[in-house]
This record gives C-alpha cells, structure tokens and sequence, in this order.
C-alpha cells in the first residue's frame, strides 16, 4: 500500500501545482491582485521583467504593469513539466501571451521557471521566473530572439540572444 499510496500523493502533487500554474494565469489576466500575490510564499520571488518579493511587493508590481504601457494581455501556458521531491517542487511551463503595449498589439512567447513548496498543505510559488524566446509587434512577425519591447529584453532567454 506504502508505494500506491506514493503514487497517489505524487499525481495530486502534480495536478495541485498545475492548478496552481493555471490560478496564477488567470488572477494575472483579470487583474486579482491579493489572490495572486497570496499564490507567493511571504518571501516569494517573481523575477523578469523586473523583480519583486514578498506578497506586498509582488501585488504592487503586477497592478503597476497595467498602469503603463502594456495595458491588455492573456496568458496560454503549456508543455508543463514537474519534479516533485517531498514538499518541494521545481518545473518549467511554457508560455504564449497576445498583449497591447501602448495601443499595438503584440506578442510574446517564452518559458516560466518554477521552484515551488508546500506550506500548511498547499503548494506556492517560492521563485516564478520569465524569460522570453520572442516579443515584438504583431505586425513586424516573430522569430527567436526579436525584442520589441525594452523592458522584455532584460528577460531574453540567453539561448537567443545574438
């Protein structure tokens, strides 16, 4: 039973975090501060475009992302992978996110690099890092390592840059 048992705590384990990953996409798109902030230990990191910690941090930078230039944006993720190891975790996810910046649609597609744990029995973000394979005006086209928006640049994944 102990190894079934394992398995069973390991395939929650999984689903929890990519409920998780899902949560953080969506409070993100529709702009639920608090709820993504608390996705974040209390020491929690998100680092890219810029980099903010603890939860009160955290919540003023992804409200002040909107009160600039990129003013609309969803996020698809996908081709999640995880290790779970006792109550730490780390993955990568992919992600493709249309956005407006300064009126002009654009579009950007990269990875998340995620080192998680769980605490009082549920899984948070202890590092959710950005890096970008692409981000430019949807009209110029993409290809790896196009960065039409300087403050995307600073997250280039290192792999494209020329």
């Amino acid at each position: 039973m102990g190894d079934l048992e394992a398995r069973i705590r390991r395939l929650e384990d999984v689903q929890e975090i990519g409920q998780l990953r899902a949560r953080y996409c969506q409070y993100l798109d529709d702009g639920h501060w608090d709820e993504l902030a608390g996705l974040f230990t209390e020491e929690g990191r998100f680092v890219g475009l810029s980099t903010a910690s603890g939860r009160s941090e955290l919540r003023t930078f992804f409200a002040g992302l909107q009160g600039g230039p990129l003013t609309a944006w969803w996020h698809f993720s996908a081709n999640e992978t995880v290790t779970v190891d006792g109550d730490t975790a780390s993955g990568e996810t992919w992600l493709y996110q249309p956005c407006v910046v300064d009126g002009e649609a654009q579009v950007a597609a990269g990875r998340y690099t995620d080192s998680l744990v769980r605490q009082d029995g549920k899984w948070l973000f202890t590092e959710r890092k950005v890096t970008f394979f692409w981000w430019v005006p949807l009209t110029a086209g993409w290809d790896a390592g196009r960065i039409g928006w300087a403050p995307a640049d600073g997250a280039l994944d290192p792999r494209y840059r020329g």
